[in-house]
């Protein structure tokens, strides 16, 4: 039992960083309707990792990571360009995100069959190694997103205004495509920085099942949270320990966790269901206006 422990502390502590910073961006991907942008922009980073090794540039060293960053920033101008408000949009941005999923995952391929590492690279990405990383790995992880958590807390207002309050936003005349870009280009950074660990897969995971399991129960912002980095906790807990003792693929096995307890948590919301008044903000107190007496 000290060997398990000891060997499953560093993947542990590896998701509750990913937990804690992913659980409050999720909460802005749900509020914009844009839940698959973190798909697009781990496979843009994946681009820039496979298009490192084009250039015999190891991907986790400093210069793959710029390389990557490179694609993933550029994946967050695209989408900061093309974003539109619902009532004036001419395409769902959705669309546009999923465009960019599809060319970056092509355009990877292309890349990988100029290089004989290509393919690895491109399944490591799919899937990471999260049950193997080691501690100085755990802190530059947690380095990079108390950098991205820091960003957002200064910015916080404007980020929850225009996730939440996007009519407000513009009532107030701010430039929300230059927000919108501050905003991608800082999920990028994170995203970029968890994909090497994590995989595509379990990052999107991280991202939208804790929030979505929130979501079932709340919308007042604290407990949102909270909800969420305890699911988070206990299914990535779960995950492991039986990726351990069943010798199965760490990253796919908690992504099935993961999606286990969405449907337990479902259950137990249908089966006690709570009154949420309509509104769009997490812990936005909605007032109801009795109707004019004839």
């Amino acid at each position: 039992m000290p060997d398990l422990i000891e060997l499953m502390l560093p993947p542990f502590a590896a998701c509750m960083v990913l937990v804690a910073l992913f659980s409050y961006l999720g909460v802005h991907v749900i509020a914009r309707e844009v839940i698959f942008v973190d798909l697009a922009l781990a496979q843009m980073a994946a681009l820039g990792s496979t298009m490192a090794v084009l250039f015999h540039v190891e991907p986790r060293s400093a210069t793959g990571y710029g390389f990557a960053l490179a694609f993933t920033t550029l994946g967050a101008l695209i989408f900061s360009l093309t974003h539109v408000r619902r009532e004036k949009r001419r395409a769902p941005q959705e669309a546009f995100i999923g465009i960019v999923f599809v060319v970056a995952s092509a355009a990877g391929l292309l890349v990988a069959a100029k290089s004989a590492a290509g393919h690895e690279i491109i399944e490591e990405v799919l899937v990471g190694s999260i049950l193997w990383v080691t501690w100085p790995v755990v802190l530059k992880l947690l380095a990079v997103f108390i950098g991205v958590g820091v960003f957002h807390w200064f910015l916080r207002k404007r980020f929850l205004t225009i996730s939440l309050k996007e009519e407000e936003a513009e009532r107030l005349g701010w430039n929300i495509r230059w927000w919108d870009f501050l905003f991608y280009a800082s999920f990028g950074v994170a995203v970029t920085a968890a994909v090497p660990v994590a995989g595509v897969l379990l990052v999107f995971t991280f991202l939208v099942v804790p929030a979505v399991i929130a979501f079932l129960f709340t919308r007042r912002t604290g407990v949102l949270l909270a909800i969420s980095w305890v699911a988070g906790a206990v299914a990535s807990a779960v995950g492991l320990v039986s990726s351990f003792q069943w010798d199965l693929p760490t990253g796919p096995l908690i992504v099935c966790v993961f999606g286990l307890t969405l449907l337990a948590a479902t259950a137990v919301a249908v089966r006690f269901p709570t009154p949420v008044l309509p509104g769009k903000v997490p812990g936005e107190t909605v007032r109801i206006t009795p109707p004019p007496s004839s």
